[in-house]
């Protein structure tokens, strides 16, 4: 490597130096770890995953199809390949055909706002290595060089940026499969880092001075340690010195181990569920095509979640103190394909008359009801207002909450409908006399929230 291309690898670690040097965040986990979470993450709730790459070309399988089929030659994959490409077609050649022709930012914009979301996590670069935007550390292998000639990134952010009501967050791989650097440092167990120092340390610099995202989500530690990518020396500077500094929050994927461990809110797993409150602000990123992060062309009915269990999953996720990242794939051609748009769309329906037992809420003392089943508490202490969120509709009139300790001024309300009357039971809690309604009239469809004030 050439004397200037060195200085180029090393300048972002030396600028991140010179930050550590200056700012309030040491360069080791106890104090990257003291950080509070800016105060605009917890309130948000729910936010919009998005997976999108070459693997969106191929559409079958996985957004891992190229690891799937070179890597471990799983035999659906080989078998798709060799009865739909000629011999020799490599995974780079796909490359090309990723057009985001029909790609329109304030049209993907617009359905996210529809949906109630309040943050957008887009994969400017998965496993792969191939960047939305024109990296200038992955020549040839970016959507300006190739494919769509576009900076894809820029776009989404512009036009979200251009919405007050959304923050834009940005997903990162660490690693990526087949980098000869990475690959080197993999078989020099992680004693060399040329690749983090070359790639991914470059790449996380430019997204954050460039596109100044509010969240950068990070992935994929290729079972090496945060030592081995810098994670905490990269993380103090975008806590002390970066554009976002006071703005940024962070998940927990920096290295191997970190995982539920460190970092400004817990992943833990994908589709993490605890089912209980945790000590830290976690959160729970799943998908609606249960099978797949990316959009697959083969995908049945029946592999994607419906808007009962979307919203159930949002509610106990909110119960239980977490948020909610919630991931569609587009096509390779810019689409969101009408079953996620759908699905977008109906949860905004249900946030716009329930929102209130959502946003800008806390966990309560209890997450659910000990003796109700599929009842779930939320708890906004500014209004002094318990809300219980029915996933459903009780068959013969009324429910029963038996957390709440009620008083005599105690005020019931159905969200989209209006006041309700109740009864104290015994030892403690009450029973709500819910409205007859028909299927018309019901404030929504999915979920319905009864709003406590007075209630302790």
């Amino acid at each position: 490597m050439g004397s200037r291309k060195v200085i180029a690898a090393l300048l972002p670690l030396f600028l991140l130096t010179i930050g550590v040097c200056e700012g309030q965040y040491e360069p080791n986990w106890e104090s990257i770890d003291s950080r509070p979470l800016p105060e605009w993450y917890d309130q948000a709730k729910f936010g919009i995953f998005i997976h999108w790459g070459v693997f969106s070309v191929p559409s079958f399988g996985s957004e891992w199809f190229w690891y799937y089929w070179q890597k471990l030659k799983l035999k659906p994959y080989v078998d798709f390949m060799q009865k739909n490409y000629p011999p020799g077609f490599h995974y780079e050649d796909f490359a090309p055909q990723f057009t985001a022709e029909f790609f329109d930012a304030k049209e993907w914009t617009e359905i996210f706002a529809s949906s109630g979301a309040k943050y957008i996590v887009l994969t400017t670069k998965h496993h792969e290595g191939f960047t939305l935007w024109g990296s200038k550390n992955s020549w040839n292998w970016n959507a300006v060089d190739i494919g769509p000639k576009r900076d894809l990134v820029d776009e989404m952010a512009s036009a979200l940026r251009a919405n007050s009501d959304l923050h834009l967050g940005l997903y990162h791989s660490l690693f990526e499969w087949f980098n000869p650097l990475f690959q080197t440092d993999a078989a020099n167990a992680f004693k060399t880092n040329y690749f983090p120092t070359a790639k991914t340390l470059p790449e996380l610099y430019e997204l954050v001075v460039k596109y100044k995202p509010e969240v950068l989500w990070s992935d994929g530690d290729g079972d090496a340690p945060d030592t081995y990518w810098n994670s905490t020396a990269f993380l103090a500077w975008l806590y002390n010195d970066s554009p976002v500094r006071d703005t940024v929050v962070t998940n927990d994927r920096w290295g191997l181990n970190s995982i539920c461990k460190h970092g400004g809110y817990y992943t833990c797993s994908d589709r993490y569920q605890p089912g209980h409150l945790l000590k830290h602000k976690w959160e729970n990123c799943m998908t609606i095509d249960k099978n797949s992060w990316a959009y697959r062309r083969n995908a049945p009915l029946s592999d994607y979640l419906t808007i009962d269990t979307l919203v159930a999953t949002l509610v106990e996720t909110v119960s239980c103190g977490g948020n909610l990242l919630m991931n569609i794939g587009p096509t390779h051609d810019g689409r969101i394909v009408p079953i996620f748009e759908e699905r977008l769309r109906q949860m905004g329906q249900w946030l716009r008359v329930n929102g209130d037992a959502i946003y800008n809420t806390t966990a309560w003392r209890a997450q659910n009801d000990s003796a109700t089943p599929r009842v779930w508490y939320t708890f906004k202490p500014q209004e002094k207002s318990v809300f219980a969120i029915l996933l459903e509709w009780p068959s013969n009139g009324a429910v029963i909450l038996h957390e709440p300790m009620t008083e005599g001024l105690t005020q019931v309300e159905l969200l989209g409908h209006g006041p309700l009357k109740w009864d104290p039971v015994e030892p403690v809690g009450l029973r709500v006399l819910l409205p007859l309604l028909s299927v018309g009239q019901m404030p929504c469809q999915w979920a319905w929230t009864l709003r406590l004030t007075g209630a302790t």
